[in-house]
């Protein structure tokens, strides 16, 4: 898999720790903005002739409440920016350590998989590198990124005649190759925003990694992803989808709903304040009724009133009922994307959720209602340092990029000419945002 990348300028924040050996990650969400900063450590223990393993040490943790990001984009470039450098500086302080580069989500950018179709007439004796190299630049070469960026590649499946389904078709032999290459994008329009608001809190980015793809490499296991599973990442404002086959990420969505909205429904339904409803949604809040709902009473303070009539009891069966409705809608609108996916079969028949929204009580149930899939709720995989706060689903984005700056994907799917003519169709879009960058600062 390819990760396209848009540097920015350099910074001057001062002395910048190494960079070989630190790695930052930077999750813009609509609900927090999340730095993390770690260190890359040596392996202590090399089997002879494996590649060298390394592990990473979380030195500092940082996360303030989100502003100016709505549905995952950029709406307030100030506010964004005074977010981004709150929660860079407290991680900072905590690793005692100063970064100027940063890999960076994308959950929103209106994220768009798209299928290609390459295919070559082979000669000679079985299938040689020079013809899996020509039938990879076959299907790239219809690729026009025009006002999107390519953030993703991965080979879904290669064919051999009418042999679908090969993965490694090396060596094998037949009359004709075609390869189908999944191709994740986004907005230019997005990524060029959060590059504003990114480098005006002087940090330049070293990688975009689409937001599933980042949860997926913190909670998944890897026989998931080589098996085949859907991940579902559920943000504050956006839910995003990912199926991941054979080590790779094959598809890519979102829906733009998420956490916050059930928060909005409590506070509306409750006529409460927006932190109170978070805190009856993360203390009583269920997707599922039990048979004491009616019983147990809440304390619900009014919005605005005061005097002794500021608090109303209401049953918790009334908290269950406004919760239900929109969990409901999320999975309803995540298995109308699965279905008119043409992949979605690539993701068997396993589910994994992720984010801080499928902390609630009774969401992984609903979801297996939903999509009629075995569900489970994925945790951040144990990183050596992480603070106590950051070990829950609502960090799994912040460390699946750590751990993609851990080790980035170097098995490039693209031979030589097709990745430059991929970057040449791409290159008038960098220029423009070289020229922008050094125009605005």
């Amino acid at each position: 898999m390819t990760v396209v990348q848009l540097h920015g300028k350099s910074t001057g924040r001062g002395p910048v720790s190494d960079r070989r050996s630190i790695v930052a990650a930077l999750d813009i969400g609509s609900s927090k903005i999340s730095c993390l900063i770690g260190e890359t450590l040596p392996a202590k223990h090399k089997m002879p002739g494996a590649s060298e393993q390394k592990s990473l040490k979380i030195l500092g943790l940082g996360h303030q409440v989100s502003r100016g990001v709505r549905n995952g984009s950029v709406v307030d470039v100030d506010e964004a920016e005074r977010a981004i450098r709150l929660s860079v500086d407290a991680a900072e302080r905590m690793a005692q350590q100063t970064i100027s580069e940063v890999y960076v989500n994308v959950s929103g950018g209106r994220p768009q998989s798209t299928r290609y179709i390459g295919q070559i007439v082979l000669e000679g004796n079985g299938v040689s590198p020079r013809d899996v190299d020509t039938v990879i630049a076959s299907a790239v070469a219809q690729i026009h990124p025009s006002r999107r960026t390519v953030l993703h590649l991965a080979p879904i499946q290669y064919q051999l005649d009418d042999v679908k389904g090969i993965s490694a078709p090396l060596g094998m032999h037949g009359e004709n190759l075609s390869i189908e290459l999944g191709v994740v994008s986004a907005d230019t329009a997005h990524l060029r925003n959060l590059a504003l608001a990114i480098e005006r809190a002087h940090l330049s980015v070293t990688g975009y990694v689409i937001a599933p793809y980042a949860a997926g490499k913190s909670v998944m296991a890897e026989d998931e992803t080589v098996l085949g599973s859907t991940l579902i990442e559920m943000g504050g404002a956006t839910t995003s989808i990912g199926i991941f086959h054979e080590g790779s990420l094959v598809f890519a969505d979102n829906v733009p709903v998420g956490g916050m909205h059930v928060t909005n429904d409590i506070a509306r339904g409750m006529s409460t304040s927006i932190a109170h409803a978070e805190r009856m949604k993360t203390l009583w809040g269920s997707a599922l009724p039990t048979s004491a709902d009616e019983r147990e009473l809440l304390s619900v303070p009014l919005l605005g009133e005061r005097g002794v009539d500021t608090v109303q009891k209401v049953p918790r069966a009334m908290l269950t009922g406004i919760i239900r409705p929109r969990i409901d809608e999320i999975f309803e609108l995540v298995a109308d994307r699965l279905n008119t996916c043409s992949v979605a079969h690539l993701g068997g028949q396993r589910v994994v959720l992720s984010g801080g929204a499928s902390q609630l009580t009774g969401v992984a149930e609903v979801a297996g209602l939903w999509l009629d899939r075995q569900v489970r709720l994925g945790m951040p995989k144990p990183v050596s340092g992480m603070p106590d706060a950051g070990r829950n689903p609502g960090f799994s984005v912040a460390v699946g990029l750590l751990s993609y700056g851990l080790k980035p994907d170097k098995h490039s799917v693209l031979p030589a000419q097709a990745a430059k003519s991929l970057a040449r169709a791409q290159q008038g879009y960098v220029r423009r945002v070289g020229r922008w960058i050094a125009d605005s600062f």
